[in-house]
């Protein structure tokens, strides 16, 4: 009989696990709240309670290469970085091409998640749903997937600002914020200098008053650009290489050498910026206009605020701006799960128990999966998708997982670790490392490229899997959910990036290739490649002969 699978949130993490359950032979139902998809990137005028929202402008910050579905690449001639619109439109491409929203209650709220009475033996599930109607449904489900992101509830410390109370101007969450055309020539303050907080500062600092936009920030942060060598995208050129050397290398020596390239850019400390932690300490922030907007004076980087009074605000340096018409909190988040049992999924300052981020470990049976509940230096999209695969396997039996106390062993471990590399903050308790983490989940599903075996047989393959970008179609490749196109897309994602870009001839000569380089990193991957897996070699290696015979299979002539 099949298993009928609940998906609760038809944002890019509810779509994905529709596919993954359908790829799995497993029936999915995906029950969400509003009257379309796209969750955190569909933009609204007016923010639903509970919900994630963003701004009219918002670009996301992965590239297309980066953040697509790992057998659905975005078409070639949208924009490396994609406004929200443009991400929407994927979205419904993805969803029309695999017929996945036939699969989807609009207009369906979650009330209830509670485990049958046989659970242990089961491990089902009563779901209580609620229409826009007001009607009530009880259904039972053989597995659950809960794909509502961490940007639902906004994290407002008003606490933390004496006289908040007394602020005779407006304040709000960046959740709330649009656009900016209603601040024109007002005075206004973004406090927290994440990506949201940056953006906006960005984006208001052109319509306020001279020199009056104000960042402030508690302890400051590293400023990454979105273009990376040559101009192109920066997530590009995080691969397994770059991996390799972050965890063979003092950590403080990977930080300071990209530290250093940093202030090539821009001095941190000069534009008043630099944070007393390391790059890799905190979640860094993307974006290119800032330090232009503060060149031009049109922003001011300042620190803490001390206080509030009527429409002063005094900062912990003593300074003082008066006449504030506007402060938006781009504090962060919270993430909860108020329809399920806290004893199920306990919640608490942020941080929630879950085996590699996705299976409670307490449970009898492992029929509860948390999707996309991650903040990767990365794009959420092919994560999700990766934990879906996973998820989907285990529901079918296909993958078993670990026992209690070693999957509550692994939780630990990786709990310790993430507060001892990052600063104290409620947007660190998610924090994992993209390409690491993939493979993690990946060697899991069993769909982890062998880099090694695609050097030997297929050298040009191997070569763009372990020096190009980590791109979600080299987990197609092999195993479970194999897909034929993912050779090609991984061989022409570089055409890909340059598309939208090529849009008037360019009659310059080019430069010729030396194959020097190319040579040389070539025999150092094999090297490397043979070295760290010397211990499980492929028995033909171990006969020149039989090795040279598989070989000359790919000689010209041959």
């Amino acid at each position: 009989m099949t298993r009928r699978v609940a998906i609760v949130g038809g944002g890019s993490s509810g779509l994905t696990c529709i596919k993954c359950c359908l790829d799995e032979g497993l029936e999915p139902v995906c029950f969400e709240s509003s009257d379309d998809i796209g969750g955190l990137w569909r933009f609204k005028e007016n923010p639903e309670p509970d919900r994630a929202s963003i701004y009219h402008s918002v670009i996301i910050n992965s590239s297309k290469e980066m953040m697509c579905f790992s057998d659905f690449p975005i078409p070639a001639h949208f924009p490396n970085y994609m406004h929200n619109s443009l991400i929407m439109d994927y979205f419904r491409m993805y969803a029309d091409n695999f017929q996945l929203i036939k699969y989807i209650q609009f207009n369906t709220k979650v009330l209830q998640l509670k485990q049958r009475s046989d659970f242990s033996h089961s491990g089902q599930w009563d779901v209580e749903t609620e229409n826009k109607d007001g009607k009530k449904e009880k259904h039972i489900f053989d597995a659950v997937m809960i794909c509502i992101g961490h940007h639902c509830h906004p994290n407002m410390p008003l606490r933390d600002f004496p006289g908040i109370d007394t602020f005779t101007g407006k304040y709000f969450h960046s959740r709330d914020y649009k656009s900016p055309e209603e601040w024109r020539n007002k005075k206004a303050i973004v406090v927290g200098i994440g990506n949201s907080g940056a953006d906006i500062a960005v984006e208001l600092s052109r319509v306020t008053k001279q020199v009056c936009l104000y960042l402030s920030t508690r302890r400051g942060s590293w400023i990454l650009d979105r273009l990376g060598y040559s101009g192109f995208p920066l997530d590009l050129f995080f691969n397994r290489v770059l991996t390799f050397l972050q965890s063979v290398l003092p950590f403080g020596v990977v930080c300071g050498l990209a530290e250093r390239k940093l202030n090539q850019r821009f001095d941190h400390a000069l534009y008043n910026l630099k944070p007393k932690h390391r790059l890799f300490n905190q979640h860094p922030t993307l974006n290119d206009e800032l330090p232009n907007r503060i060149l031009s004076g049109t922003v001011q980087v300042k620190p803490n605020i001390r206080s509030f009074q009527g429409s002063s605000v005094e900062f912990d340096d003593g300074s003082v701006v008066e006449d504030v018409d506007l402060v938006v909190f781009a504090t962060g988040y919270r993430f909860s799960f108020p329809f399920l049992a806290s004893q199920v999924v306990s919640v608490s300052e942020n941080k929630a128990s879950l085996y590699k981020y996705v299976f409670p470990p307490e449970l009898d049976r492992p029929t509860l999966a948390i999707i996309g509940l991650v903040q990767p230096l990365g794009s959420i999209m092919p994560v999700s998708e990766l934990q879906a695969r996973w998820a989907t396997r285990v529901f079918k039996g296909c993958i078993k997982l670990p026992s209690m106390a070693a999957m509550q062993k692994d939780v630990q471990f990786k709990q310790k670790e993430m507060a001892k590399r990052y600063v104290t903050s409620p947007r660190h308790t998610i924090q994992i490392d993209f390409v690491s983490y993939m493979d993690e989940i990946a060697k899991l599903v069993g769909v982890r490229p062998n880099i090694l075996w695609l050097l030997l047989t297929d050298p040009k393959l191997g070569l763009n899997v372990m020096l190009g970008p980590c791109t979600p179609c080299q987990f197609r490749l092999g195993g479970p959910g194999k897909w034929a196109g993912a050779r090609q897309a991984i061989l022409t994602q570089w055409e890909r990036v340059a598309r939208p870009m090529q849009t008037r001839p360019c009659d310059e000569p080019k430069c010729k290739r030396s194959l020097m380089w190319p040579l040389i990193l070539s025999t150092a991957a094999v090297g490397l490649a043979a070295y760290v897996n010397r211990n499980s070699l492929p028995a033909f290696l171990q006969d020149p002969t039989a090795l040279l015979d598989k070989i000359k299979v790919y000689l010209p002539g041959q």
